[in-house]
């Protein structure tokens, strides 16, 4: 088991090994979760991002729109 202390200022120091092992960088944020009597910290990266997509009832509508307007701003570009 791994512990830290809260500082004053409410800061954790997450140890060098999680931070390794999950890839959590200077600048790295992170997505906090109170669960129960629990926090749940997760990184924010592309992966989390895949994770939740999906969770909201848009079947997709959103993504579709967001590609297309890409596909619209490149255009402008060239």
């Amino acid at each position: 088991m791994t512990t830290t202390v809260v500082t004053t200022k409410g800061q954790i120091v997450i140890p060098f090994r999680i931070r390794r092992k999950l890839n959590i960088k200077k600048g790295t944020k992170l997505y906090i979760e109170e669960k129960g009597q629990e926090i749940i910290l997760r990184p924010v990266t592309a992966a989390y991002f895949e994770k939740i997509s999906g969770i909201l009832p848009t079947k997709g509508k959103l993504t579709k729109a967001l590609l297309e307007e890409r596909a619209r701003d490149k255009k402008k570009e060239e």
